[in-house]
């Protein structure tokens, strides 16, 4: 199955002025992960903070996203890193009585408030002690992304992907569709109604459950958005099954 991608030239976010900050990092695996979760979602540049060199394990996770760890940038400081930004937000996965704290869309919607040209920090705290307030401080806006109670705060790479996909999602271009071309719906309900036959025949739908079971198998055909490869294929299968 063919994958659905953006557009080239319709980023409407203009992704190139964004920074992926990371505080301290413990798990290059996360490092790399969050490598892939930038290339997935068209972000390109990584700033990584109190680390002085990638551990080459970082690379294992990274898939197709070498890259972006190779032009990552090393930085002493947070605020080193947030120097030329024009606006920096800030994860946590606590509520500080000190700041106020947006919950993730908020927070994107925020974002695309402002120009199209205003260079922006997305921080990451490490995965065991998050950000300090003194590093919240450093933020023009404070985020936190919404979890169930029972669980005290998402992965570093999970969050980071959450994050640029609230992101992406909010303002990509047009998305080309690489998927075949689906017979006219007509032919779609004549193939679905041709299964449904031969479903009763084998007394598989019967009285009892014909209203259900044909739901379930209109929904199910339904989300196929049949081909007309598909059609072939599962006509003949279906011959062969119901002999």
């Amino acid at each position: 199955m063919k994958r659905p991608y953006e557009k080239e030239g319709t980023d409407r976010l203009n992704r190139k002025r964004f920074a992926v900050i990371l505080v301290r990092p413990e798990s290059p695996e996360n490092i790399g992960l969050a490598a892939r979760a930038m290339r997935n979602t068209g972000f390109e540049e990584m700033r990584l903070v109190g680390l002085k060199a990638l551990d080459p394990e970082a690379t294992r996770t990274a898939i197709h996203s070498r890259s972006i760890l190779d032009r990552a940038r090393f930085f002493p400081t947070l605020a080193e890193a947030v120097a030329d930004r024009h606006l920096v937000l800030a994860s946590t996965a606590r509520f500080r009585k000190t700041f106020t704290v947006l919950p993730l869309e908020e927070s994107v919607r925020t974002v695309l408030a402002f120009p199209r040209i205003a260079r922006v920090g997305l921080v990451f705290g490490s995965e065991r002690t998050g950000l300090s307030s003194e590093e919240l401080g450093a933020a023009n806006f404070v985020f936190y992304i919404p979890q169930a109670s029972t669980q005290p705060s998402y992965n570093l790479a999970s969050a980071v992907l959450l994050t640029l996909f609230a992101l992406f999602s909010r303002s990509a271009g047009e998305i080309v569709a690489r998927e075949s071309l689906p017979i006219p719906r007509k032919e779609q309900e004549d193939c679905l109604r041709l299964i449904i036959r031969k479903l009763e025949r084998k007394d598989f739908i019967h009285p009892g459950n014909r209203i259900h079971v044909t739901e379930m198998v209109q929904d199910l055909f339904g989300r196929l958005a049949l081909t007309e490869k598909d059609r072939r294929f599962l006509l003949a299968l279906l011959d062969k099954a119901t002999d």
